[in-house]
């Protein structure tokens, strides 16, 4: 049985880039992490931040973002339950909310990528300077901050990035690992003693000595990221030994609750990010004294990036967060872990909702989006004779449609709807519309 993980501060990340909920049931939801065992929050708002000045153009147009009281009324609600807040920012990769935009499409690494940032640009560090400030000003008592830095794909690609190469000596790994510690360096003289986190995967296949020399160390500490229910626990530990090697002795873990199964996920399975996290407790049960684990990020992606389809939705998941921090808490799904969340949210696995009293906040929703997905998966759909059985789907989607709209805006909801439900039932009314047509012409009764 391992301590390090059990012992650990645990973060629940909210994705707020895809479905944000209303502020009523995001503090809602605050309290049930709390309830379920976590002790921090790791918040990535993107385009939900309340922006100001030359940024505002950053703000989601689909729905406004946070107003900066609801940002405080936040803080209030997880201080309240004593969960530290750590705010993510990406800085370099997964930038397509700000790079879409004409106005900074010129900070982009390749005009036809909208993820990377071009790291010559003044401008471009400059930009994500003033995001950093004006999402930590607002985030006072906030002692961490997450730097992103994840997937930065296409760097080196770009003209001033192939130039700046040509130099001997010079590789993409030192591209990257300068703008990195720019940009922390840019944090450390605006915010001092502020602790800085960013993903791993970048760093994966440099050396110590690359690491090392670059001086990294003591300014940023990674979060290594992996969300498979099969984590390779022998090579992550070497992993984590080879950062240690570095000299990185402070480093963070993130694992999966839902939304890294499929980007069109509808319905989380509980046992596929169940055995991500027993897979994380062999990891951290065997790791040398010389790694300081700092905490665990349960991450749970609402979107894969900016401009990706909608997974699973917060209520539908909340029966896996639940299992995993508790399995985190008891070093294993034990009994006493189940029984803790089954006393809380009524079930262990969301696809038996409908066999228990669950309450939680968002059970409802849950439950219907549970129901009318297997009603759209089920053959008799497939194999309808006539208009009664995509009656009933169809009034089941406008009960989903009336309940996520308690918990979401009419956007999301529409959203939700034109992504998960349209591409399925579509092509069935027009099949239908042509039977219809074909039996009127033979002069035969559809009735």
């Amino acid at each position: 049985m391992d301590q390090s993980l059990r012992s650990c501060k645990k973060f629940v990340h909210l994705d707020l880039k895809g479905a944000p909920p209303r502020i009523g049931y995001l503090i809602e939801l605050i309290q049930l992490f709390a309830d379920l065992g976590a002790n921090g929050l790791l918040i990535e708002y993107e385009d939900m931040f309340p922006y100001e000045g030359e940024l505002k153009v950053l703000q989601s147009t689909t729905q406004p973002p946070y107003r900066r009281e609801e940002i405080v009324s936040i803080q209030d609600a997880a201080s309240s339950r004593g969960l530290e807040i750590i705010p993510l920012v990406q800085t370099f990769g997964h930038l397509e909310f700000v790079l879409k935009h004409e106005v900074f499409r010129d900070l982009r690494e390749v005009d036809y990528c909208l993820g990377t940032l071009n790291p010559h640009h003044d401008a471009g560090v400059r930009l994500v300077q003033e995001m950093l400030q004006q999402v930590m000003k607002l985030h006072p008592k906030s002692t961490s901050l997450h730097i992103g830095a994840d997937e930065v794909y296409m760097l080196g690609h770009g003209d001033k990035s192939k130039h700046w190469l040509d130099v001997p000596g010079r590789s993409v790994h030192q591209l990257f690992l300068s703008h990195v510690i720019k940009v922390a360096k840019g944090v450390q003289e605006s915010t001092p003693n502020l602790n800085l986190i960013m993903w791993d995967d970048m760093l994966r296949s440099m050396t110590p000595e690359t690491i090392k020399e670059s001086g990294l160390v003591g300014l940023v500490q990674p979060m290594l990221w992996d969300y498979n229910p099969t984590l390779d626990v022998e090579n992550t530990v070497m992993l984590m030994e080879r950062y240690k090697s570095a000299g990185i002795s402070q480093q963070w873990v993130a694992s999966s609750f839902k939304g890294s199964t499929t980007v069109h996920t509808c319905v989380t399975s509980t046992q596929r990010h169940l055995d991500n996290h027993l897979q994380w407790l062999k990891v951290a049960s065997s790791l040398s004294a010389g790694i300081k684990l700092q905490g665990i990020a349960l991450t749970g992606w609402q979107r894969y990036d900016h401009l990706s389809v909608l997974c699973e939705l917060m209520p539908v998941g909340l029966p896996s967060l639940g299992s995993c921090l508790q399995t985190l808490l008891h070093g294993g799904f034990t009994e006493e872990a189940q029984k803790k969340v089954v006393e809380i949210l009524g079930t262990v696995d969301v696809e038996d909702i409908e066999r228990t009293s669950s309450s939680f906040a968002g059970a409802k929703l849950a439950e219907l989006i549970v129901k009318l997905t297997s009603s759209m998966e089920s053959a008799e759909l497939r194999h309808f004779q006539n208009n009664i059985i995509l009656d009933a789907v169809e009034s089941q989607v406008q009960e989903v449609r009336g309940e996520m709209r308690l918990l979401y805006s009419d956007s999301t909801v529409q959203e939700w709807v034109d992504q998960h439900i349209t591409p399925v039932l579509e092509p069935l009314h027009n099949l239908q519309r042509d039977i219809e047509t074909v039996l009127n012409e033979m002069g035969l009764c559809t009735e």
